[in-house]
This record gives C-alpha cells, sequence and structure tokens, in this order.
C-alpha cells in the first residue's frame, strides 16, 4: 500500500498547468457575466449571483461530495489508502465550493427574499450538510490511526448521501422560499439563450476548477502519506 503511494506522488508533476487554465476560465466567465450578459429585468444585477451559486452548490454537493461517498465505499471494499486519500481531498475541495453558495445565496437572497437567511428546508438542510463535512474532516485530523481514521471517515462520508437527496428534493417536498429549478426542469428553461449559455460555461468552469484543485489537494495527500 505504502509503496503504490509512493509510485504514484512520483507520478505527479510539482507544478500543474490545470490550476492556470481554470484561473484563466474563471476570470473569463466573470468578465461575460458581468459586462456581457443581459441584466434580468426583475431582479436587477443581483441576478448575476446565479453564475456562481448554483454552481457552486452543485459541483460541490453531488460532485465534491458524491465523488468522497464513492471513494469511501472503494475504500471500505478494497482497502486501498489511494481511495481514502482521494475521498478526503474531493470532501475539502466540495467543502470550499459549498461554502462559496452558503456566502454568495443569502447575499442574493437579501436582495430578492428581503432577508439575509430563512431556516426553511433546503437552506438548514444544506447548512446541516455543511457541518457534516466539516465534522468529517475534523474526524479525520482528530484520529492518528490510519485505517481506523479511513474506515470512521468513511462510515461518516456515506451518511452523507442520503443529506445529500434529501436536500435536491427538498423543493418539492416543502413549501420554501427557495425557488424551483430554473434550468434543469421537464420544460424549457427559464432563461434567455444569452444567460443559459453564460450559466453553462459557470458550471463548465466551477467543474474545471474543482478538478484542478482536486488534483492539487490529492497530490499533496499522496506527498503527506508518504511520510
Amino acid at each position: 500500500m505504502h509503496s503504490r503511494i509512493s509510485s504514484d506522488s512520483r507520478a505527479l508533476a510539482p507544478f500543474d498547468w490545470s490550476i492556470v487554465v481554470a484561473a484563466i476560465a474563471v476570470i473569463g466567465v466573470a468578465i461575460r457575466a458581468i459586462w456581457f450578459t443581459p441584466i434580468e429585468a426583475r431582479q436587477g444585477a443581483a441576478q448575476k449571483i446565479y453564475y456562481v451559486h448554483p454552481p457552486s452548490a452543485f459541483v460541490g454537493m453531488y460532485v465534491g461530495f458524491g465523488l468522497m461517498a464513492i471513494a469511501s465505499g472503494v475504500y471500505l471494499w478494497l482497502h486501498d489508502e489511494r481511495a481514502d486519500l482521494l475521498a478526503e481531498s474531493s470532501g475539502e475541495v466540495g467543502l470550499a465550493f459549498l461554502t462559496v453558495a452558503l456566502v454568495t445565496g443569502p447575499i442574493w437572497g437579501k436582495t430578492v427574499w428581503g432577508a439575509w437567511w430563512t431556516w426553511d428546508a433546503r437552506l438548514t438542510s444544506t447548512l446541516f450538510l455543511w457541518f457534516l463535512i466539516a465534522g468529517y474532516l475534523v474526524l479525520r485530523g482528530a484520529i492518528d490511526d490510519r485505517a481506523l481514521r479511513a474506515r470512521y471517515s468513511a462510515v461518516l462520508a456515506l451518511l452523507s448521501v442520503p443529506l445529500i437527496f434529501f436536500i435536491h428534493f427538498s423543493v418539492y417536498f416543502f413549501r420554501t422560499l427557495h425557488p424551483m429549478p430554473i434550468v434543469l426542469k421537464p420544460s424549457s428553461p427559464s432563461l434567455s439563450p444569452e444567460m443559459l449559455t453564460t450559466f453553462a460555461l459557470s458550471f463548465v468552469v466551477m467543474l474545471v476548477l474543482y478538478i484542478a484543485l482536486l488534483r492539487a489537494r490529492y497530490r499533496l495527500a499522496l506527498w503527506s502519506a508518504r511520510e
């Protein structure tokens, strides 16, 4: 196990150009969203937060925490430490994206709803998920034994999966201030073609940024595991 980690860490380059590509992409889509995308008639300029908030939440929860859960399941099955390190890396990067979503959401909500925060089903469960993943990372730092740490962390990571599904369907099960999906819905998206293009680009850019950060964090985890 240790030798495979050492081999993987040597194979990774000391500098990853994906970080540079992701940074350029973020700047590019920000310029398009701010200066070249129409302002929404009812919400005004505050609606441009839409190009940051949903993509960050989607990538953080479904991609970041989803991969964390899958890698955790792989670790419990194969006991490969690399899967555990991937789960840790994806959870940490996913938490950063979810933090962005939780920060931008209230800023947008204050303009649209007139309140920074409401304790409705989706907002409350998303905040609970944030604390759950933060607890997952704290747990990892509190246990010295690698095998025990990986096993306990994997179980906690898998417990986040039902909560992610609950968050996704909460707007259908409960009456909340959080709006229904306006892009991923059975009918056509409730966005103009220019806005929809900007949103799609924002989603792709967030995904590219996640991959770049995940590669960097996983490389750091491999180097740390060698010691």
